[in-house]
């Protein structure tokens, strides 16, 4: 489980195919100590599996599952691209999130920025069934950002970044086109299983920001 507040900025060191597998070497600062083999860490909000330490400091190594690489980014990335990084929450971490499982729903594309003064905000496109499960002013993570969603529309939504976000994660180099993962709150998903669906002619258009 993890919280979507991101603890480093991560550098993809080397990317390589082991049969189905794409193994990911990401080197990590700060983490060195804290990490061991078989620990969990949210990369770019994917829960990935240390199964190796590298003889360079603060390096590790992760296998991604094909189904895993399908569903997500992590088969975009390449020597040198940053990744936001989280380890697991334990028991008696601070908690200054929302519930993340490290479980992608679907990728999205950065449609449009806009940016005045120190706001920033982002609208994302999305599959029908994805933007159903997101709730106004409910929690979304975004690349492994607990975000909160707005204007939220049938195929699309928007997220608002304050400057720390964008200094602290990789959404600061983000442009529009880019691909990102996309996790919904899974209380609203839960939420959507129990009530039935409203009829189509009730959504919101896509019109406008």
């Amino acid at each position: 489980m993890f919280t979507g507040i991101v603890q480093q900025i991560g550098q993809i060191i080397k990317t390589a195919k082991n049969g189905s597998l794409l193994q990911l070497t990401i080197k990590i600062p700060s983490l060195d100590k804290q990490v061991k083999i078989g620990d969990s860490i949210a990369i770019n909000g994917v829960c990935l599996t240390v199964t190796a330490k590298t003889g360079h400091k603060n390096t590790f190594t992760f296998d991604v599952m094909s189904e895993t690489a399908k569903r997500t980014t992590l088969t975009t990335l390449k020597t040198d691209n940053q990744v936001n990084a989280e380890l697991a929450i334990l028991s008696g971490d601070p908690f200054g999130g929302h519930f993340v499982q490290g479980h992608i729903d679907t990728v999205g594309t950065i449609s449009k920025i806009t940016k005045q003064d120190n706001d920033c905000m982002m609208q994302i496109t999305c599959p029908p069934e994805t933007a159903m499960s997101i709730i106004e002013k409910g929690s979304v993570a975004i690349d492994g950002v607990s975000l909160t969603a707005f204007d939220v529309r049938s195929t699309r939504f928007s997220i608002a970044l304050i400057p720390q976000t964008l200094k602290s994660t990789i959404l600061g180099v983000k442009k529009v086109g880019d691909k990102v993962n996309i996790e919904v709150d899974m209380l609203g998903k839960y939420i959507q299983k129990l009530i039935p669906p409203k009829p189509s002619s009730s959504s919101r258009s896509d019109d406008g920001f």
